[in-house]
């Protein structure tokens, strides 16, 4: 039977709430999503927050970098909308994580990152997506780390690559992906996921392709196209057991 891909909301539900926030985890995981990805940085102090962008200008209207100000000047600067990774780690219990480390963080950081999912007893559910500088700060820090290496050209990562990483996932711009491209990567002994299709037929077309996961803005849209294509006597439906 066909392997029924993973629906993964990206940055939570941010067509409905502010994303990288408590609401907008819970949002996605009421409309259905099977794991949440989250963007995570470090506050001058160390403290890991959920955010995307450098600053908190595009979001909460300030200029200053995440990276300049303390755990309690981002605290107080967003009205307590930015969580920390504990905060989103215990709203989503039970759910699958998947991490995004943008900014090329150093090792410190990354030993941070993972110390705080440690903490909450969450290394079990969590995986880690970034480039291959973040991934190999995140394979010497854990040997038994889930690795989803984030590529974003069509030419294949190098073996010597792949083997200093051991990724499980291959983490694809979705507009690279078609079929010929899910075959080598299964082929190379991965998974392969995809970000961030938005459309019902950008979904079709990559579950028809084979991908093993999609992350989307649209996770509602993503649950019901996925439900449609797995209907009995749908094209590409699974044969009944």
């Amino acid at each position: 039977m066909k392997r029924v891909p993973i629906a993964v909301a990206h940055r939570g539900d941010p067509y409905r709430v502010r994303e990288n926030t408590v609401a907008s985890l819970r949002s996605a995981l009421d409309r259905g999503a099977d794991a949440v990805e989250i963007d995570v940085r470090l506050t001058r102090d160390g403290v890991p927050v959920l955010l995307h962008d450098e600053t908190l200008k595009r979001l909460w209207e300030h200029e200053r970098p995440v990276r300049a100000l303390s755990w309690e000047e981002v605290r107080g600067l967003t009205g307590g909308g930015v969580p920390t990774l504990a905060e989103a780690l215990a709203t989503t219990d039970g759910h699958r994580v998947m991490i995004d480390l943008p900014g090329s963080p150093d090792v410190r950081a990354v030993r941070r990152v993972m110390g705080v999912v440690r903490e909450a007893g969450a290394a079990d559910r969590v995986y880690y997506c970034a480039g291959a500088d973040a991934m190999l700060a995140v394979r010497a820090a854990d040997p038994d780390a889930e690795i989803a290496l984030t590529w974003t050209t069509l030419a294949p990562p190098r073996p010597v690559l792949l083997e200093a990483v051991r990724p499980r996932w291959l983490n694809y711009r979705f507009g690279l992906v078609d079929r010929l491209l899910a075959e080598r990567v299964h082929g190379d002994g991965c998974l392969l996921s995809v970000w961030t299709p938005d459309t019902r037929r950008s979904m079709r077309r990559l579950l028809e392709a084979g991908v093993d996961s999609i992350t989307t803005n649209r996770i509602d849209v993503l649950c019901a196209v996925r439900a449609g294509a797995a209907a009995p006597g749908r094209p590409g439906a699974p044969a009944r057991p």
